[in-house]
């Protein structure tokens, strides 16, 4: 049986510049960042275990360096992990990297986390300076390296993609523990072989489809981890949602936010506009939580006994819905959802369609 305890239960904004309501333009920067240290402070409130920032270098985010907004968070919250979703290693020095995110460690009393991933955008690439060609090669190098770095040890280390370190330390030092660190896959096996090789858990970005499709990955991680002799650390998963009071107002929020989300990506990359068949399927049956409080919960508690996972991120506030919109998500979330899901996967009593 699963307890209560082993359950992590976050919430995850890729720092969508959210609309006006009257207006229906989007706001300005400052207010988007402030709006998002707000809704940081609601989340601890409702004792929410993790915040997630994404990294971004688009005109419809905010975040473009989410450690700086998790430091401004740090300052004004108490329990709550403070997490991004992604930090894009392959783009970044990792030894940079390492130091902000053991700053933020030390300021926040333990409370940094850091969840690396090569970024589902490539933006950053060009932006500073690296190659798409090298874009495997890129990951690969600066996350064995950032694995030796949080040994919190003198480094000597030798690269074709990163700088040459000659037993070097690094500061911040972190005292008692490692640099909470966790991998961001998006559901290719070899990326999940490469986190269980170097000790690091998963979260699966499951943004489409049935998610019990994962669990073949939730299971070539354990075993990969076996194999490595690591340790095989409880797996987690985030994906889009909207809460209302009703199903009905929350698929309207859905369809008319989380869809202008979904087209303004698929445009970059060559996706089809989101048709109503495909929205209905992923709120049905695919990766999209959304509904009343309940409907939700038991969706959750369904996907994450599925999948396999311990953890549930949920990502709010997708396609600039305004404040109002996100901070009654999070209290959904928070005073109804978390206590509920938590309840269903320990009684074993969810029921999901």
């Amino acid at each position: 049986m699963i307890l209560n305890n082993e359950l992590i239960f976050g919430v995850d904004s890729f720092g969508d510049v959210p609309d006006n309501l009257e207006t229906n333009q989007p706001v300005t920067y400052d207010t988007a960042l402030k709006q998002i240290i707000k809704e940081a402070q609601l989340a601890d409130e409702l004792g929410i275990d993790v915040i997630a920032l994404g990294e971004h270098h688009r005109p419809e985010y905010a975040i473009s360096s989410p450690e700086i907004m998790l430091a401004a968070i740090a300052s004004v919250t108490k329990q709550i992990k403070l997490s991004t979703g992604v930090t894009v290693l392959s783009s970044d020095d990792p030894v940079r990297v390492y130091e902000r995110f053991a700053t933020l460690d030390n300021i926040s009393n333990g409370r940094a986390q850091i969840m690396l991933g090569r970024g589902s955008f490539t933006e950053s690439f060009p932006l500073f300076g690296y190659d798409l060609n090298d874009y495997n090669e890129l990951f690969e190098e600066k996350v064995a390296l950032f694995s030796e770095l949080r040994k919190g040890q003198p480094v000597t280390w030798t690269s074709d993609y990163t700088q040459n370190l000659d037993n070097i330390q690094v500061y911040p030092k972190i005292q008692g523990h490692k640099l909470d660190t966790y991998i961001g896959v998006g559901g290719t096996p070899s990326s999940v072989i490469r986190a269980a090789r170097y000790g690091f858990p998963v979260i699966m970005a499951i943004i489409g489809g049935d998610p019990v499709r994962f669990r073949s990955l939730v299971d070539l991680y354990q075993q990969a981890a076996a194999k490595f002799h690591n340790p095989q650390y409880p797996l987690g998963m985030h994906s889009h949602g909207v809460i209302a009071e009703t199903d009905a107002e929350a698929y309207e929020i859905g369809w008319q936010y989380l869809r202008r989300s979904m087209d303004r990506i698929g445009s970059d990359r060559g996706w089809p506009p989101m048709t109503k068949e495909r929205f209905d399927y992923e709120v049905q049956t695919g990766a999209y939580y959304i509904g009343t409080p309940e409907h939700v919960a038991h969706k959750i508690a369904d996907k994450m006994t599925k999948v396999g996972v311990k953890r549930f991120d949920f990502i709010y506030g997708a396609g600039g819905q305004p404040a109002v919109l996100r901070e009654q998500i999070l209290k959904l979330y928070g005073q109804k959802v978390v206590p509920m899901v938590k309840d269903l996967i320990t009684s074993g009593t969810y029921q999901y369609r």
